[in-house]
């Protein structure tokens, strides 16, 4: 039986004024708007631009069962990679296509930037009630609907389940411990550490941080307020920040060749991931097929276990398009069909959780779980997306993460700390909104 998910709690107080003193809203006249369908003879042509796997076969699926739109896709680097840069240039030249893949840590700045349609007239409460809470309130800002949720992708902690039970260790359910249990694998195997704490991607440490309960910003009275040193940060930068200096864990960069030897090599005997990484680690380490398994993430609280989302995507159509109604009929369909995560799961190991829970059977049917034993991910998925904190709210730009990013590098390379990172991280964003012309109010 699936969870209860939690009910959606209040969307961001305030940030309306915030978003409409920069955003441009579109659709309000100008362009032409294509139908919403055409014919067979003449069907309507949406493009759409997404790094996500399997994305390709959920553009032929929908182009195979359908006659009057039809899909034209084209794969794009992933964000970190150039995706965003080339989604952004794009639209500046008015080339943009209909629609785009945007994960939740990015979307708030495009719609700050005035880049994307606004879909609250698609979106009725009828249609919002079919996917996960938390992730309807990260797409909706300014009282706005700018995303339709394509996943969710909260915590999950991958082991190596062979090394475990070979030496005895017990699985952590707490931080404290997921410490203990570091101690005991470095014990084991001097060579071999836990997991990796990834200095190249700020979402990694930002995403423990929300776990905890942190909330970076809020808005209240047309102001963006920060706090990047709050008591659950500075406990997450504490904690980690004792496991790095002893030498407790892995500092590879995420996905890097370093990384990726280690792991096939077992001196890496963990990740600390998400949903999606399943698919991820499996493409990795094929030959590792049977020596893997999946877990809740370490909770600060085991008897009240909270996660937060590591990355996950949405789809959202530029200012750009003509053809607003024809991109959100596949845009609904895409993620609300279970042919769409058919096609997605069996055709790219991809592990997403579904945005749409009532999609999670059709996930779970078709993903291939013979890497990890044949484990029901999709049920420990369920049960640790029904915990996510519903709280969380990303900044109006990428201020934080790019600030944090250039910190974390000092904090591998023992120039500086994470509690110092998180107060070069406060100074610097409340700097950068403020030279953005935000009104900004500086928690610290």
């Amino acid at each position: 039986m699936s969870p209860t998910w939690s009910r959606p709690l209040r969307t961001a107080v305030g940030a309306a004024a915030v978003f409409l003193s920069l955003t441009v809203l579109a659709g309000c006249g100008g362009a032409p708007v294509a139908p919403a369908e055409g014919t067979a003879a003449h069907p309507v042509t949406v493009t759409f631009w997404a790094w996500t796997k399997g994305s390709q076969e959920v553009a032929d699926e929908f182009n195979a069962t359908h006659d009057t739109i039809k899909v034209k896709f084209e794969e794009i680097p992933s964000g970190g990679l150039g995706g965003y840069p080339k989604i952004s240039n794009a639209i500046k030249a008015g080339i943009a296509p209909d629609v785009l893949s945007i994960e939740y840590p990015e979307l708030a700045q495009f719609v700050s930037q005035g880049s994307l349609k606004d879909l609250s007239g698609y979106l009725t409460p009828a249609v919002k009630k079919r996917f996960l809470p938390q992730t309807i309130q990260l797409t909706t800002m300014g009282g706005k609907n700018w995303a339709v949720p394509s996943d969710a992708s909260p915590q999950i902690f991958y082991y190596r389940k062979d090394f475990f039970a070979r030496h005895h260790i017990a699985l952590p359910r707490t931080w404290a411990e997921f410490r203990t249990a570091a101690r005991q694998v470095k014990k084991a195997a001097p060579g071999t550490r836990i997991a990796t704490f990834f200095p190249d991607d700020p979402t990694f440490f930002q995403t423990m941080a929300w776990q905890a309960g942190a909330r970076w910003f809020t808005t209240r009275n047309g102001a963006w307020r920060v706090d990047t040193v709050d008591p659950a940060t500075r406990k997450v930068a504490a904690y980690w920040q004792h496991m790095i200096d002893d030498g407790l864990v892995s500092t590879a960069p995420s996905y890097s060749p370093e990384w990726t030897a280690s792991l096939k090599a077992g001196t890496t005997v963990g990740y600390l991931g998400a949903s999606w990484g399943a698919g991820t680690l499996a493409g990795i380490v094929p030959e590792e097929k049977g020596e893997w398994a999946a877990m809740p993430m370490p909770s600060w609280d085991a008897a009240h276990p909270s996660v937060g989302m590591s990355q996950g995507s949405t789809f959202a159509i530029s200012k750009n398009s003509t053809k607003t109604a024809a991109a959100m009929k596949f845009i609904l369909w895409m993620a609300t069909s279970k042919d769409s995560v058919r096609a997605r799961v069996s055709a790219s190991t991809s592990t997403a959780l579904p945005a749409d829970p009532s999609l999670v059977p059709v996930a779970r049917k078709a993903i291939d779980t013979s890497f990890y034993g044949g484990q029901d991910l999709y049920s420990l998925y369920e049960k640790a997306g029904a915990t996510i904190d519903p709280h969380w709210l990303w900044g109006p730009t990428a201020a934080a993460n790019n600030a944090l990013k250039d910190q974390l590098h000092g904090v591998v390379g023992g120039s500086t700390t994470l509690p110092r990172a998180i107060a070069a991280t406060q100074r610097a964003t409340v700097s950068a909104l403020r030279g953005s012309g935000l009104t900004v109010e500086d928690a610290s």
